[in-house]
């Protein structure tokens, strides 16, 4: 993710985007996680560049820090909570959808 984009996504002039929710305490969470690991989340992924990682010794491959590793980790956490809530929210409007 961009800085800009961060940028947008956080200002208290934007929406939130689809992939947040507002909990009781009015904060913006990522659907899937909690306060604490959105905001742990969104400060690692503005922190380093999508596949920013060691080179190996050799040079030949890299492999990500303990800091992208846990941004992943969140993410997948996060990305598969997203598709259940979208397959859920898609099956429910099915639903309520009668032409007769």
């Amino acid at each position: 993710m961009t800085r800009s984009r961060v940028d947008a996504m956080t200002s208290p002039t934007h929406n939130a985007p689809r992939r947040y929710f507002v909990d009781a305490g009015g904060r913006r969470v990522l659907i899937g996680l909690t306060p604490e690991e959105t905001f742990e989340f969104e400060r690692l992924d503005s922190e380093q560049a999508f596949g920013q990682g060691r080179a190996v010794p050799g040079g030949r491959d890299l492999w990500p820090d303990a800091r992208e590793r846990r941004r992943v980790e969140l993410y997948a956490k996060h990305e598969g909570a997203w598709k259940a809530w979208m397959a859920k929210s898609r099956a429910a409007r099915r639903e309520g959808f009668n032409l007769y």
